[in-house]
């Protein structure tokens, strides 16, 4: 895998099961990433010096996956000129939906991207960041393409199978 270009920053060692699909997203690119746990909160110094050195160890976008008052991805946005994604992780308290209001409530002029919470939010955190490095890189761009292209058939085979196990009205 090449050189991080990839932040995932977590909350919590415990969201990681729940986040790992962004990662996986990120290999199927060969993008390389790096994952650190971290608070916004309990650390504050730490995500601020992460966020400040950031760019210039070759890191390009930056994901902030937490949970409850999650504040993580706002936190690095204040501090990098990087783009950030925030990964609003579910919780038992309300679902999640605590995690996905603190990210998506960011004030003008820090601007955090934010992807679904649960279900299919981790591996489309990782996707968009695998898009936004697209951006300069013709190769990785191509290859995005061929993986939307590659979405058509994967469904048209599902609804083939699903026809075939209908019985006929």
């Amino acid at each position: 895998m090449s050189a991080p270009q990839v932040a995932i920053l977590m909350g919590s060692d415990s969201d990681w099961p729940k986040i790992n699909k962004c990662a996986a997203a990120l290999e199927e690119f060969d993008v390389g990433y790096e994952v650190h746990v971290m608070s916004a909160h309990r650390t504050p110094h730490v995500v601020a010096e992460f966020a400040e050195s950031a760019e210039s160890r070759g890191i390009k976008v930056i994901i902030g996956a937490a949970g409850g008052a999650a504040h993580l991805a706002g936190v690095v946005a204040a501090h990098t000129p990087l783009p950030v994604i925030g990964l609003p992780v579910p919780t038992d308290t309300m679902g999640g939906m605590d995690s996905l209001l603190a990210t998506v409530q960011m004030p003008g002029d820090v601007p955090v991207a934010s992807v679904a919470v649960g279900m299919g939010g981790p591996r489309n955190a990782g996707l968009f960041a695998v898009q936004i490095l697209s951006t300069a890189d013709e190769s990785l761009r191509e290859k995005f393409k061929e993986f939307k292209e590659s979405l058509v058939g994967k469904i048209q085979e599902k609804n083939k199978k699903l026809q075939s196990s209908l019985a006929p009205v």
